[in-house]
């Protein structure tokens, strides 16, 4: 069972006209732009990457506003968030091991993230309604991979719920909302 104290939120690359041209986009903006306005309520810590900004651009607008307020964006060249200095610093000075991970591609730069988070013993919750790639096999592909490797799939609702525990409380009663 997921812990709110354990888990880092880890977007990737959902930027530029690239995240217009995903499969599903305007779903994709909509559950990641649940889940940072959710995971809030957990007070989950944001880490937030994009991918070469100065020729891809930046953030979607939408998600932007929301992440902007917490964080900063880290600017990454490599396929892999790991790969990323600044990245592998700000996670482990969070010093804990459950990762949420969401973005863009998924067979690419999620899947190669995903990959080096569990060979360095982290643990990765894939959302698989808040990743996409531009095709829907491109994004079977990567989700098989990842989970062949050992992420465990779940989907934002289902996550919400898991870090809620009991169907009681003022954050109970934000996430019903949140989520209707």
């Amino acid at each position: 069972m997921l812990k709110p104290e354990e888990c880092v939120f880890v977007i990737i690359d959902i930027q530029g006209t690239l995240a217009n041209v995903m499969e599903q986009s305007e779903s994709l903006h909509q559950k990641v732009f649940k889940l940072i306005q959710g995971l809030r309520l957990f007070d989950i810590p944001t880490l937030w990457l994009e991918q070469l900004p100065d020729k891809l651009g930046k953030t979607s607008p939408i998600l932007y506003e929301q992440l902007i307020e917490a964080c900063n964006p880290i600017s990454k060249q490599h396929f892999s968030a790991w790969n990323c200095q600044e990245f592998r610093e700000q996670l482990q000075d969070l010093n804990r091991k459950q990762i949420i991970l969401v973005g863009i591609e998924t067979h690419v730069c999620v899947y190669q993230t995903c990959r080096d988070l569990l060979d360095n013993e982290f643990g990765v919750h894939l959302v698989i309604d808040a990743v996409s790639s531009r095709t829907a096999g491109n994004k079977q592909i990567g989700v098989e991979m990842m989970q062949a490797r050992g992420a465990q799939i779940t989907n934002m609702e289902s996550l919400l719920f898991e870090l809620q525990h009991e169907a009681v409380g003022e954050r109970f009663k934000q996430l019903l909302r949140l989520i209707k």
